[in-house]
Formats: C-alpha cells, sequence, structure tokens
C-alpha cells in the first residue's frame, strides 16, 4: 500500500464503514455529520475504541434508501474521526477529516458494517503537463477563494497544502455543483485527469461569479441614476413651478377633467382645486391629496348612461325565464321598471326583496340587470358600523377615501347602474354614526339627484340608480329607512314549487357547473321530492342547490375515470348512496291526544314552523310558570293569555277557586331554541283553555295570531310561510285572525284547495272551531267592545 503520511503504518486492513447518506466527504477536507442510524453510530464508536478513531466513509449512490454494500460508491475515504461537535440520546453530530482514497475489497456486517479496503496511489506525477495543471491550480483556488471571500486562515492552510493533489480535492469542495459531479470526482482515481475536471467545473463557477458581479454593479449603476433623475425631477418640477407650468401628470388631468360635461357647481369646484394644486410644492402630501381628489372626479362617470330603452314585455319573459312563481314579485317589478321608463326623471320606490335566505332576491337583482342592459354593484351592508363606508371620509383624515356608493359608481362606469343593497336589516350602529341614516339620503328620490359623498364633497345625481334592497327579515329595518321603500315579499316556495325550479334551473346549472351533460344524471320526482324533505329544510332552494350538487360532482368523478358508460338514473332509495343517511325526519303532524297541547304556527327567518304549545297543572297558589327559552315578547302574550282565562274563567266553566289552588305551567318545545314573536297569544290562550276544560284540542288544526285582554284575535305577520308549514305538515285547518285575510291571496291556489281556511276575530270563534265540542255546553265569552 501506498500510504499517506498521516496514515499509521500499522492500521488494520480491516475497519469500520460509516456510509453517508447526505452529505459528502473529500480526502483534504474536514466536514462535520450528523450520525442517527443506529448501525452507523455502532461504527463510530468502535472506530474510537478500537482504531484511534480510523474509519472507512462510504458514499450512498441513492441516499432515500437504506444503505448496503450494493449501494455504495466503490471508491471511498480513509478518515479520522476528530472530536464530537454535538450528541444528543438519538443523534451523535462529529467533524470528520478525509485522508486518503480507499477501494472496497469485501464487507462483512454485524452490528456495524465493516470492509476490507486498499489504499488508493494518490502520488502527483512528474513532467510539463503536471507542472502546468499545478500552477493552474494554485491560480484557480487563490481566484475562487478570493471571489468567494473565503476566511484568511483556509487560504493560508490551503497555499500550504503539501501536493497538488489535496488543492485539486479542497477546489472540488468549494465548487457549488451537483451530487453527480462530486461522486465522480470521487471516483476518479488518475490525479491529473481529475484536475482537469475540477479546473473545468471552477473556470465556470468564476464565469458565474463575475458575471453576478456585473449584474450587481450594474444594478448600484441604475439605481444611482434613477436618484439622479428623481433629484433632477423634483428640480424641474420647481422650476415648472416657479413659471407656472403644470407636470406632465397635473396637465394629463387637467385635460381629462376639460373632456368631461361636468355640472356647474363641480366644475366651480374642479377650477378652484387646479389652481390650488399649481401652487402646492412639489413632494408636499397636500398635492397627493389634491390629485388624488382629481382622479376621482375625472373617473366618475358624470351622465353616462349604460342603461338600454327597457322593452317592458322582455323584462316580463326575462324574469319568467329565470324564476319559476312568484308571479306578485315579478309584477311589481315590472310596474318599478315602467314607471322609471315613463316618468323620465327616475324617480320610482327602492324595492326592498325581503324573504328567507336562498329564495331568489340576488338572483331577481341580476336579472333586472341584465335585461335593462346595466352594471350591477354590489353594496354589503351586513354588519356595517360607520356611516363613512357609505358616504365616505373627509379629505382632512389620513387614508381617506369615497363610500362604497361612490366606489360602486366607479366600477359600473355609468350613473345608472342596479345597485343592490345587501342584508339591509344587519346594518350595525356603533359610535362612528348610523349607516341607517346615511341610506335614508341616498335613497330618498327627493334628495339623491344632489347626493354628497364627505370625500367628493360635490353633489352627485343618483336619480337614475335603480336600488333594489334585500333583508330576511323586516323587524330589523329601521322604520324611516323602510318608509323610503317598497317591501316586496317572497315568503318561500312550495314541494311543488321547489320541484319545478329544480327541474327548470337547479339541475341543469348544476350539471353546467360540474362538467358534466344534463342526461348524465337523472333524477326521478320521487328523488326529487325525497331531497326536498328529507335532507333540506327551507324555504328557498339554496340548500337544495347544495345538496344535489354531490350527486353531480360524483358523477364528474365517474365521468372523468371514464367509468360513467351509461346515464345515471336515481330514485328515492338512490339517495342515500350519494347523500348519506337522511337529515331530517319525515315530520308529520303530531296530534294532540290530551287537553292542554295547541298546535300553533310560528314564522323563522328559513321560513315558517309548526309550533306546540303545552299546559299542565298542579297544586299551588295561582301562578303562571314559562319555559322553553321564550322571549319577552311570547313571554307577556303568555300573561296576557293566562289573565284572560283567569277572567272568563266562569265562561269556561271553570270554578274560580280551582284557578286560585291550582300553578300553570306553560312551556314550548324544544328548549335549545330561542323563541319570541306576536304571534303565540291564541294559541297559548287555547292551550289554557283546553286544560282547564278538559278538552283536546281537535287533531287537525293550526291556528296563528295574538290576543288582547278584550280577547281580540290581532293580526300577525308571515302568513304565506306559516300557511306553508301547516300545509307540508298534513293539517286540515287552520285559524287566522280576520284582518290577515288580504295575505291569504299570496298563498297558491293548490294549498288552499287543501286546507280549511278559517278567519276568526275573538277568542270565542277561536275556542269553537279549535275544542272538541261538549253535549249541551257552549261558551259565553262576551263580544269585544269596539272603542269609539
Amino acid at each position: 500500500m501506498n500510504h499517506h503520511p498521516e496514515v499509521p503504518k500499522d492500521l488494520p486492513s480491516t475497519l469500520p464503514v460509516l456510509p453517508l447518506r447526505q452529505g459528502f466527504l473529500l480526502p483534504g477536507v474536514a466536514s462535520p455529520f450528523a450520525i442517527a442510524r443506529p448501525a452507523s453510530l455502532a461504527a463510530v464508536e468502535a472506530a474510537k475504541r478500537d482504531h484511534d478513531g480510523w474509519i472507512l466513509v462510504a458514499i450512498q449512490r441513492t441516499p432515500e434508501s437504506e444503505f448496503s454494500p450494493h449501494d455504495l460508491l466503490p471508491v471511498g475515504v480513509l478518515a479520522r474521526i476528530l472530536h464530537p461537535v454535538q450528541r444528543t440520546d438519538q443523534v451523535k453530530a462529529l467533524a470528520i477529516q478525509g485522508v486518503q482514497r480507499v477501494e472496497w475489497s469485501s464487507f462483512s456486517q454485524g452490528d456495524h458494517l465493516r470492509a476490507d479496503y486498499r489504499l488508493v496511489d494518490e502520488a502527483w506525477p512528474e513532467g510539463p503537463e503536471a507542472e502546468a495543471l499545478r500552477r493552474s491550480l494554485v491560480e484557480s483556488v487563490e481566484s475562487l477563494f478570493s471571489r468567494l471571500e473565503v476566511k484568511s486562515p483556509i487560504r493560508v492552510a490551503t497555499r500550504n497544502a503539501p501536493s497538488p493533489v489535496v488543492l485539486v480535492d479542497v477546489l472540488a469542495a468549494f465548487v457549488e455543483s451537483g451530487l453527480d459531479w462530486k461522486h465522480e470526482v470521487l471516483t476518479t482515481l488518475k490525479p491529473l485527469e481529475r484536475a482537469r475536471m475540477v479546473l473545468r467545473r471552477a473556470a465556470e463557477l468564476g464565469e458565474v461569479l463575475d458575471a453576478q458581479k456585473s449584474i450587481a454593479d450594474r444594478v448600484r449603476q441604475d439605481i444611482g441614476e434613477q436618484e439622479r433623475k428623481h433629484i433632477l425631477r423634483r428640480q424641474l418640477e420647481a422650476i415648472q413651478d416657479e413659471l407656472g407650468e403644470g407636470s406632465d401628470e397635473q396637465s394629463e388631468l387637467a385635460e381629462r377633467l376639460a373632456a368631461l360635461d361636468l355640472p356647474e357647481e363641480v366644475r366651480a369646484s374642479v377650477d378652484k382645486e387646479l389652481k390650488r394644486l399649481e401652487r402646492i410644492q412639489p413632494g408636499s402630501p397636500e398635492r397627493n391629496v389634491a390629485i388624488d381628489w382629481l382622479d376621482w372626479v375625472a373617473e366618475l362617470p358624470w351622465g353616462r348612461m349604460a342603461g338600454v330603452d327597457v322593452d317592458i314585455g322582455t323584462v316580463e319573459a326575462r324574469l319568467d325565464e329565470s324564476h319559476h312563481g312568484l308571479n306578485e314579485v315579478k309584477k311589481q317589478v315590472v310596474q318599478n321598471l315602467a314607471v322609471r321608463k315613463l316618468a323620465g326623471s327616475g324617480r320610482a320606490d327602492v324595492l326592498l326583496l325581503v324573504g328567507p335566505p336562498g329564495v331568489g332576491k340576488t338572483s331577481i337583482a341580476e336579472a333586472i340587470a341584465e335585461t335593462t342592459g346595466r352594471e350591477l354593484v354590489r353594496v354589503a351592508l351586513g354588519g356595517v358600523r360607520d356611516e363613512a363606508e357609505l358616504r365616505g371620509h373627509r379629505r382632512t383624515y389620513v387614508g381617506a377615501r369615497p363610500g362604497r356608493i361612490v366606489e360602486g359608481l366607479r366600477r359600473a362606469g355609468a350613473s345608472d347602474p342596479v345597485l343592490l343593497l345587501d342584508e339591509v336589516d344587519k346594518l350595525g350602529r356603533g359610535w362612528q354614526g348610523d349607516p341607517a341614516s346615511a341610506l335614508l339620503e341616498i335613497l330618498d328620490p327627493e334628495q339623491n339627484h344632489a347626493f354628497t359623498d364627505h370625500y367628493m364633497e360635490v353633489p352627485f345625481d343618483l336619480s337614475k340608480v335603480l336600488f333594489i334592497a334585500t333583508a330576511n327579515d323586516l323587524s330589523g329595518v329601521p322604520s324611516p329607512l323602510l318608509d323610503r321603500m317598497e317591501v316586496v315579499s317572497i315568503e318561500g316556495y312550495t314541494e311543488d314549487e321547489k320541484l319545478a325550479i329544480a327541474r327548470s334551473h337547479v339541475l341543469p346549472k348544476l350539471a353546467k357547473n360540474a362538467g358534466v351533460e344534463e342526461g348524465d344524471v337523472f333524477f326521478s320526482d320521487a328523488a326529487l321530492r325525497a331531497a326536498i324533505s328529507g335532507w333540506t329544510r327551507e324555504a328557498g332552494v339554496r340548500q337544495l342547490q347544495r345538496t344535489l350538487g354531490k350527486v353531480y360532482r360524483a358523477a364528474a368523478v365517474a365521468k372523468a375515470k371514464g367509468e360513467l358508460e351509461h346515464p345515471w338514473s336515481l330514485d328515492e332509495d338512490d339517495l342515500a348512496a350519494h347523500l348519506g343517511r337522511r337529515r331530517n325526519r319525515e315530520e308529520r303532524h303530531e296530534a294532540p291526544t290530551q287537553p292542554g297541547v295547541a298546535t300553533g304556527l310560528a314564522w323563522t327567518p328559513m321560513g315558517g314552523d309548526v309550533l306546540y304549545v303545552e299546559a299542565s297543572d298542579y297544586p299551588g297558589s295561582g301562578q303562571l310558570v314559562l319555559t322553553g327559552q321564550l322571549g319577552d315578547v311570547m313571554k307577556e302574550s303568555a300573561q296576557a293569555a293566562f289573565t284572560y282565562a283567569r277572567v272568563h274563567a266562569e265562561d269556561l266553566g271553570v270554578p274560580t277557586e280551582q284557578l286560585r289552588d291550582r300553578d300553570v305551567h306553560v312551556h314550548v318545545p324544544a328548549g335549545a331554541t330561542p323563541k319570541d314573536g306576536p304571534s303565540a297569544g291564541v294559541t297559548m290562550y287555547t292551550a289554557l283553555a283546553s286544560l282547564l276544560t278538559g278538552r283536546n284540542v281537535k287533531s287537525q288544526v293550526a291556528m296563528t295570531g295574538e290576543v288582547s285582554l278584550r280577547g281580540r284575535v290581532l293580526p300577525v305577520g308571515g302568513i304565506k310561510s306559516k300557511v306553508l308549514a301547516a300545509h307540508a305538515r298534513g293539517l286540515r285547518t287552520v285559524l287566522l285572525p280576520k284582518q290577515n285575510e288580504p295575505d291569504v291571496d299570496d298563498i297558491p291556489k293548490k294549498v288552499l284547495e287543501e286546507l280549511e281556511v278559517v278567519f276568526v276575530d275573538d277568542m270565542s270563534e277561536v275556542l269553537d272551531r279549535a275544542l272538541d265540542p261538549v253535549p249541551g255546553w257552549t261558551p259565553t265569552f262576551p263580544r269585544p267592545q269596539t272603542l269609539a
């Protein structure tokens, strides 16, 4: 063997092997390594214990695999462990110094890998070519280290290297290259061939470093040039200011403003601001504020119209095409557009579309915009607490901007867009002001022809804007704001209407969104009805669309895989495979089976619902107990009904002392759900009357209405939603307040044909129609007195 000077003469021919999965080592180079594999840790311990730290370092060809002798490069490195850098329970960090290349003879495996090896002759040959390569190596190392700014101790140690062979390996270690190239350097055993390979790569790296330096120098020069130009530009602006000449930006802005047909008042404000701009020093913050304001004025659509001459027949046809049913809603929309067309001033009422989520409020606004050729601008008002969100911030504030109305007009590019004010019932109110009050001017046709945004400070005509507002609940809309709008109620759809909407609109839209053909999926009527009642519970069709979308997405997956050979035909029994278990059990009416239970009708933001009121009594002192998370209004209704029952106990045939010695408990089930509203008084009194008289409430009767202390049945809202809920539960008779009789016109005729709707005016009529009769007994309530 040709021993390296540092290699002991008596070093054994078999040594432990450290396979490197990550990292690389060359002779003459010291590197740190983290050792974690048990076999590698064992090899390190054996080398330190038995061989004074001498160890064989092998390089794996594929770092991702576990090591084996077949995965190692044929050439390794005889190395020595210098000192441990860091150690934990599972990882040891070592510094290892490469000494000389070795070739493997054989391997043996125990708790660690061992190998028989042969030292590779590393002598540098003699001759002119070898001397030329040696000098080139010295120059390349000095040049590269200078470019890389390598620390001085390393450069001194390299300069004193005992052999050019060491310089080759040191230079190879510093050259940035891929792992395959470094493997080639290690396995190239001829020193001159290895030197030529490393010198070529070092020359390439030198060219890259020179190019990087050149680019960096040019960038620094460009930055300096830009700073010089900036200073000169500032000086030029100062000279132009002294001469009364504006900058290019200012001149361009003035030309844009001069080309606009501005109202006289706006033109005066613009001219005044342009003159003030000429006096402002360049670089002043006021200059940026002035230019920004003038730019907003130039961007607004002064007098620009986008709407086309509306053909009312086309509007009706478009609404019929895009929305099933909703005849009264379409009628009011068409009337509103006709007024705008004929009046010319555009001062028709603002439409307020009120209804539960998913009934098509926003899509009606989209259809109107499309039919009339206007842009649709949506302004979301939910949670808005700052008046400046609508009317803008004054220019004196830092970061001031116009309000959402002006921003929407700029986006639309016309002064007559369809402006959708979404969720007006969810407006907030904070210390920054009342947004609802700001809307009063915006929506008032007597004022909005000269609407003034706080930022703009000049009037803009909003009278041509078609405002459409949406809300889920009228009770959340402030009364002054409601006074400026025409309410259009959309209270929900029947099951038949949902079925028709699904066929005409929902299924084609889902097929298009999923990228499949309409014929790829077919639902039977029974399947659609099951999806409507079993997987959704809503007034609209938004949840139905999300639910049926699962089937179309599954069909898209099958089609993408090439598995959709035949169209899917789905019946009621096939839904669970795609939609999961049925979410809603089939809810039918639970007929009262004992006295004290009455069936009421309630309105929720999601539509109508059936509400059961239960009453029970027990020994006590004539107190009323209420449970079921009732709100203040329902508590007051219950107290009024209880008082009325006690006053008219004799008319009911109930001894007064019986009420005096009994406590009455009124409960509304589903106690986890808060309940409130002025429509449960009739139901609560009927439940109390049923309890006190021992007469059951008729099994197929539901009711709604408020009751006064004089026994008068008062009108309530949400009649359509409540009647639809009663029809869906299979009820046959509905008791409604007499004053709500006009509201029945909104209910589909098919529903009215299957229901008996009874209008009542006082509680005697309610009990007469609601309680099971008792032979020979008739309640003798006094008729309510009409107040003069």
